[in-house]
């Protein structure tokens, strides 16, 4: 009986979708058989089908107006730029932000190449960096199931919009409170500690701890040495796009 359930665990391990689940439930376990079977598209794919959902609802559910006003009301920049603009020069200031968020549905292919950049960074540094032995195909498995959690995050979004969770007017930047800059938005705080708050997120979290699993796991460096590169790498991120975004937005 116990080899029988052994080798029916072993099997939905390996079934890519099975895989999906055991990242939450057993990460470890999951990313040592991305070791031995590597695989990102069963991810890549339900991120995909929630990533044009996520799109859809934001042009139909919130609405692009919404979304415009909200966008021009976050940005200092844009406020001044509105604020003295004749009323044509201010519909050509929306028609271009409302042309930006039809790009949306285009966030499948922008994912795509994001994870094929990001897993070679990732590669290199724990290959060369920290003395690992992983291959590329490893790594876009690590970093495609690691972002899952990104999917739950949209998932819950998707969810708030229609159940008045999110934030009210929607916050395309900070949708939901899983993070305290959420709660500190409209406070007298500079926007770069806001950015800087709102970057410690729950879900950031969980997904920098598969990351650091996972790539431990593949590239058979110390756990530790695997936290130091993905919290090196998600603070020159957070710098570079979101506290810079702030300061100069």
């Amino acid at each position: 009986m116990s080899e029988l359930s052994t080798a029916v665990d072993e099997t939905s391990v390996s079934n890519p979708f099975a895989r999906i689940v055991t990242v939450i439930i057993s990460p470890s376990k999951a990313f040592a058989d991305v070791k031995k079977s590597p695989g990102w598209w069963a991810p890549f794919v339900l991120a995909s089908v929630v990533g044009l959902i996520y799109a859809y609802v934001l042009l139909h559910g919130v609405g692009l107006a919404t979304l415009v006003d909200q966008a021009i009301h976050q940005s200092s920049r844009l406020e001044s730029q509105m604020a003295s603009a004749t009323p044509e020069a201010a519909a050509k200031i929306r028609h271009q932000i409302e042309f930006n968020f039809k790009f949306a549905y285009v966030a499948p292919v922008i994912s795509l190449l994001a994870g094929l950049m990001c897993a070679g960074i990732f590669l290199a540094t724990a290959n060369f960096g920290a003395g690992g032995r992983s291959t590329y195909a490893q790594m876009l498995g690590v970093w495609f199931y690691a972002s899952l959690p990104i999917t739950v995050y949209t998932l819950l979004i998707i969810a708030g919009v229609y159940t008045g969770a999110a934030s009210d007017p929607f916050n395309i930047n900070n949708a939901i409170g899983t993070n305290p800059g959420f709660y500190l938005t409209d406070s007298e705080l500079p926007k770069t500690l806001i950015a800087l708050l709102s970057s410690i997120d729950i879900f950031s979290i969980w997904t920098v701890a598969l990351l650091a699993i996972g790539i431990s796991t593949v590239a058979g460096i110390k756990r530790g040495a695997a936290w130091a590169i993905v919290l090196g790498w998600w603070l020159v991120y957070v710098l570079l796009f979101k506290v810079t975004a702030a300061a100069f937005g």
